[in-house]
């Protein structure tokens, strides 16, 4: 009987301990592949992913070549110093990190990040506004290996025709632009092997001891499906089917708001569209406004044209959030959560009637302790000098959240470019901005501003308008050597991977540095996700869009 009992009280430990031993491989297992390419690539294509702060904590960060001169807003020279570039033939131009001699061949250090991370963006331009051409040997070394994991011509390897594919990487207007993900567990140096030129490389800085999977060329081989299916789904975004759609059609006239109920409980706004009836008035995208209310409190108050990205009047484009038709549809596919009820509005602020359509389709979420809200805001401004120069903030938000895009539109009284001013972000109260662009068409993905005055597309980026340039009146190539900038400009840019969350506060800044002293327009759509507590220095303000249309009607004539 004693032999018995103690044969089950031994298999009854063991039993246990096994048990044990199991749920600690399965958890460690769980934790050593937590981020890797996979993780990342279907990341970035869940729309919910980005509604919910991130579990795995990092702060997003950007090594660039700005200008090393630029050290403190004090210094109004040194801030705002153009030159975010190297020159060959100038010794004294050292925007990069180092040089550093390797078996006998000299390389120049562009990034060099000790820790775990993940490269989520590359921007690099032609050397030459016509030739695409480079003979500079690019290498991407990873957990301090001493040899490259990934080499191979500084634009060829970045710009979809070589390892990786369209639309992951891709030719801008005159640029080389990836957002293939690169994870590394411990640290990250990026060499050329020659003096680099512009450069952008944006990357994820996880806390210590996060586990990730370093990139490999045998995981990318894995990967080969996925890779495939990610980048059609990003080609082909679709509207979900599944849901309750409420329709909003009405006539909306001067000044006049109407609303739609959400169904109650815990939902989400899954897709959203709005469509007028007459967009003759192209200041009609900035008269009417769409609010939002989720739980009782206003996250959305921004006119139509900034909220989808088309700008003053329409100029279809195609992303991965938001869609604008040529038809005059223009459709977002942000993932808007709320835990008890929701309203949509729309309001028209200006002088004539307008005929609204607009389309909401709600589906159950799961509303978890990271969860946030959806919200965006709108800032528009005339005259804004170019001189002095100076930094125009496009928002400042208090609180915990993650930053998702913007679309910047502006009136250039004059033909030459008008873009040259970095960004700046400054995240959690740093001392120094964690992003120091080199320009702002580079933010937006392409670079020689001027004489890349085109429409462009992108899954996460876009030129909708530029000068009388659109997706339905392209640059031919007889304009080739078109350089006018003049009149309206929309550029647009929305985030994946490269969202930017924040813990305590977020502060994005615009230079304004044109060629011409002159006055210029600004207007911008900005997006993030913030928790309840979440506020933003951007308020409803009626008064300040009808100022705005008024000046508008007389540029645009």
């Amino acid at each position: 009987m004693k032999e018995a009992l103690k044969f089950k009280l031994t298999k009854s430990i063991l039993t246990v301990l096994c048990l044990c031993l199991f749920i600690s491989c399965s958890q460690n297992e769980k934790k050593e592949t937590s981020i890797n390419i996979s993780s990342l690539l279907n990341e970035m294509v869940d729309r919910d992913a980005i509604s919910r702060f991130p579990e795995n904590n990092f702060r997003l960060k950007q090594e660039s070549s700005y200008n090393r001169a630029s050290k403190t807003p004090n210094d109004t020279v040194g801030w705002f110093i153009n030159q975010d570039f190297n020159r060959k033939e100038k010794e004294e131009d050292v925007n990069f990190i180092r040089v550093e001699d390797i078996n006998g061949q000299k390389e120049w250090v562009m990034m060099d990040h000790q820790g775990p991370g993940a490269i989520v963006r590359t921007w690099m331009p032609f050397l030459n506004a016509k030739k695409p051409n480079t003979t500079s040997i690019i290498k991407i070394y990873l957990d301090g290996a001493k040899e490259p994991t990934l080499q191979g011509n500084m634009l060829g390897l970045l710009n979809g025709t070589g390892l990786f594919p369209f639309p992951f990487a891709h030719k801008s207007l005159r640029s080389a632009v990836s957002f293939f993900p690169i994870p590394y567990a411990k640290s990250c140096k990026i060499t050329v092997t020659e003096k680099p030129f512009f450069y952008q490389f944006t990357y994820r800085e996880y806390d210590a001891g996060t586990n990730i999977k370093t990139f490999s060329l045998e995981e990318f081989k894995k990967e080969t499906a996925l890779i495939k299916t990610v980048g059609e789904t990003l080609l082909t975004p679709k509207n979900t089917s599944e849901g309750n759609t409420l329709k909003l059609v009405e006539t909306l006239n001067k000044g006049e708001e109407k609303s739609v109920s959400l169904t109650e409980g815990t939902n989400a706004v899954r897709n959203l569209s709005l469509k007028l009836e007459d967009y003759k008035d192209s200041t009609v995208t900035r008269s009417v406004v769409l609010k939002m209310e989720f739980d009782d409190k206003q996250t959305v108050w921004c006119p139509i044209g900034d909220f989808f990205g088309s700008g003053i009047g329409l100029n279809p484009f195609q992303g991965w959030y938001r869609t604008v038709a040529s038809d005059g549809t223009m459709s977002s596919r942000w993932i808007m959560p709320y835990q008890k009820s929701g309203k949509i509005s729309v309001v028209n602020l200006g002088e004539q009637p307008v005929n609204v359509e607009l389309n909401a389709t709600v589906s159950n979420y799961t509303w978890e302790q990271n969860s946030m809200y959806f919200n965006a805001a709108f800032k528009g401004e005339y005259p804004v000098a170019t001189r002095p120069f100076s930094d125009w903030n496009y928002v400042t938000l208090k609180g915990k959240g993650v930053y998702v895009g913007d679309a910047l539109t502006i009136w250039n009284p004059v033909k030459r470019w008008w873009g040259e001013g970095d960004e700046k972000i400054w995240v959690d109260g740093e001392d120094f901005p964690s992003i120091f662009g080199t320009g702002t068409e580079d933010y937006y993905g392409y670079s020689w501003g001027g004489m890349s005055n085109d429409f462009y597309e992108h899954p996460f980026h876009a030129q909708p308008n530029s000068n009388k340039y659109n997706k339905n009146n392209r640059k031919t190539e007889a304009e080739y050597g078109d350089r006018n900038t003049q009149k309206y400009s929309t550029e647009t840019r929305t985030r994946a991977l490269d969202g930017m969350p924040f813990g305590s506060s977020l502060q994005l800044d615009m230079e304004i540095w044109s060629w011409t002293k002159c006055d210029m327009e600004y207007g911008v759509g900005v997006y993030w996700y913030g928790d309840s507590n979440t506020t933003s220095n951007r308020k409803a303000d009626s008064e300040a869009i009808l100022k705005l249309i008024k000046t508008e009607k007389v540029l645009i004539n």
